[in-house]
């Protein structure tokens, strides 16, 4: 899977995602990450891409027209007419189905604002999602960008030694991830629960899900609710969602 990130810090983005899983699947040849710097694209001399908001206000707004050139560049080397990720706080929450979505994509475009914002003109001409993180202010989109790199990268094929670790990972069946447990077997006057050394994989994997349905109820009933209501459907036989 391609990223192509469009943003005045390539930099941040380079070295923030060259380690860990990222940085093994760009090794590996299973993810490549692109960062296009938006002032390549700028025609000011002093390679100026920002300018002041019409009717007033206070800071700056980076321009259309540099964006949508360097839009263009990575698009006019792709097969297809790619999809366009724009992170802002006006968007959509992210979330594992999300990150499920995009990661089908074979080429995804992040675009990352900075200042006040961006022309919306260019949002309209380039940006096929409006995505957001959470409800706060950062400096700029690259961290969000950051982070749905990460988390659309571990979805793709071979990135995760082990490919069961998505499957069971929290968000995943639409709890959060059961508690986890290593050596040593005492800790503190801890013990690991008795059922994780029993060697008995169903009661284990009911074990897990117990878990994961009281911690889900306990942290996010939303999710919790949600669930139950899957469940209530399944049981009644009712699959038209």
């Amino acid at each position: 899977m391609n990223f192509h990130v469009l943003t005045l810090f390539p930099d941040m983005i380079t070295q923030g995602l060259n380690t860990s899983i990222t940085g093994r699947a760009i090794e590996n040849g299973l993810v490549s990450i692109e960062a296009v710097n938006i002032r390549d694209y700028s025609t000011d001399k002093h390679l100026k891409v920002d300018d002041y908001p019409y009717g007033g206000g206070a800071g700056l707004i980076m321009r259309a027209d540099p964006i949508c050139r360097a839009y263009d560049a990575v698009a006019s080397r792709l097969d297809k007419k790619p999809r366009v990720v724009y992170m802002t706080p006006v968007g959509y929450t992210f979330n594992q189905n999300m990150a499920r979505e995009f990661a089908k994509e074979e080429e995804l475009v992040i675009l990352c604002g900075h200042y006040e914002g961006v022309d919306e003109r260019a949002l309209e001409t380039i940006v096929t999602d409006f995505v957001s993180i959470g409800d706060y202010v950062l400096t700029g989109g690259e961290l969000a960008a950051m982070v749905v790199i990460d988390a659309v990268s571990r979805l793709v094929p071979g990135v995760l030694h082990n490919d069961e670790s998505a499957v069971t990972e929290s968000f995943e069946n639409g709890l959060l991830e059961y508690p986890q447990y290593t050596r040593p077997e005492v800790y503190n006057g801890m013990a690991v629960p008795e059922v994780l050394l029993s060697g008995h994989h169903g009661n284990v994997d009911k074990w897990r899900l117990e878990q994961s349905i009281q911690r889900t109820k306990k942290y996010r009933p939303d999710l919790y609710e949600a669930y139950m209501e899957r469940t209530k459907k399944d049981k009644n036989g009712d699959y038209n969602d």
